[in-house]
């Protein structure tokens, strides 16, 4: 385990205060903004000046006051120089991408990544004569067998959409190192749990939509790194966030500041739930994979990279085998049990339940999901912290055995 509290690291940052004393930052909707002095504007044109920089302001697609708040907050989060948020975590992952790749250029990464980003590097990013090569996130030495002379990222999620696998970062940032590449890591599933750019990771991403926002009512997106790559991506001449415009409403920023002071009490509680879930379902025999069980292969692992006193995180799976089979495990869990909801996304405050393969890793071939460890069957549920646990747990055991997985693993 690791000593960074990310916790703690958000509150030694500034605090922001309203405009008039407010004990929160005030939203700043204008879409652009005035210099006292016409000579101001050139220099911040050409990067002179700017937030960071004479606290200058230009245009609400480059900087904006209250999303610099929130970056402010992530990037202390995180432990980077600096963050940037985006209108969604597919947008944070293009960005990143594209920031650092150009046509030629060639990336290594995860094979079990989410479906929209598998989409992203294994369709569109060669249209751009960007070429992927997909490798099972567990297995480093992979990783370095398929680099090329051409290859700029490896790119792979902390724990793995829906496998649950887990990457090693610190091993993944040697190789990265050794070979003059870029690191590029979505930690999604874990923040707080995981510091990516605390074990080597050059470049953090996030869908904040999940997780981080906490209650499934806004999209989001973050990226973690370096102050210059920041400042690369808000370029005004050929920054990949500033041109292409995934640009975060201040309201939105808003709101996620005020849930970002609760975000470690409600991935303690995640963690929590979904530790004695997994260890009940284990326990009667059925097919349960999560990071906290011992049972799973990279355990020892997880454990030792994660932060003291977030857990383990709040998605397990159940690989009921068949699609029939994880429909009617759906079914009696919302439509008899009132367990969780039929519905993609996670880090919801409700539970949530869906079936991978046919739902948000359906971008990826059957005969690909095969081969990566993604069965017709698999159930990803992203435990909620609402209702009480023992009438939770005694749900979701009656629904497993009502469908036939008791003994099953």
């Amino acid at each position: 385990m690791h000593s960074f509290n990310p916790e703690q690291a958000i509150w030694q940052t500034r605090r922001e205060f309203g405009e008039h004393g407010g004990v929160t930052p005030s939203i700043e909707r204008s879409a652009t903004f005035t210099v006292m002095e016409p000579g101001t504007m050139p220099e911040i044109f050409q990067g002179v000046r700017g937030p960071d920089k004479g606290g200058c302001f230009l245009y609400s697609r480059h900087f904006n006051p209250t999303v610099d708040v929130l970056d402010r907050y992530l990037a202390a989060m995180e432990g980077t120089e600096s963050a940037v948020s985006t209108a969604s975590g597919m947008s944070a992952i293009a960005c990143a991408l594209l920031q650092v790749c150009k046509g030629g250029d060639h990336i290594v990464a995860s094979d079990t990544v989410y479906g929209g980003a598998h989409a992203l590097l294994g369709e569109l990013l060669p249209e751009m004569d960007i070429n992927v090569t997909f490798v099972d996130p567990s297995d480093t030495l992979a990783f370095e067998a398929a680099i090329t002379p051409y290859t700029k990222v490896i790119y792979t999620e902390t724990v793995g959409n829906p496998t649950l696998k887990v990457a090693d970062i610190p091993a993944l940032s040697a190789l990265t190192h050794r070979h003059n590449l870029t690191l590029i890591v979505d930690n999604t599933f874990t923040p707080m749990i995981m510091s990516p750019a605390q074990l080597g990771a050059d470049i953090v991403v996030y869908s904040m939509t999940k997780f981080i926002n906490g209650a499934s009512d806004l999209l989001a997106g973050a990226i973690c790194a370096s102050r210059e790559f920041i400042y690369q991506l808000m370029d005004l001449c050929n920054g990949r966030v500033m041109l292409l415009g995934p640009t975060m409403d201040p309201r939105v920023a808003f709101d996620l500041i005020q849930r970002i002071p609760h975000l470690a009490i409600r991935m303690r509680e995640h963690s929590r739930r979904a530790m004695i879930i997994a260890d009940r379902l284990h326990e009667i025999g059925a097919p349960v994979c999560y990071p906290g069980l011992r049972s799973h292969p990279q355990y020892d692992l997880h454990t030792s990279m994660m932060n003291d006193g977030y857990g383990y995180g709040g998605i397990l799976t159940l690989d009921c085998k068949t699609k029939v089979k994880a429909e009617e495990l759906m079914t009696t869990l919302q439509n008899e049990e009132k367990f969780g909801l039929i519905a993609v996304s996670l880090g919801y405050f409700d539970t949530l339940m869906s079936c991978s393969g046919s739902s948000t890793a359906s971008e990826i071939a059957p005969c690909d999901q095969e081969k990566i460890g993604i069965s017709p069957g698999l159930l990803r549920i992203s435990v909620g912290i609402t209702g009480d646990l023992e009438i939770r747990v005694e749900q979701i055991i009656r629904a497993v055995h009502k469908v036939g997985l008791v003994g099953q693993r």
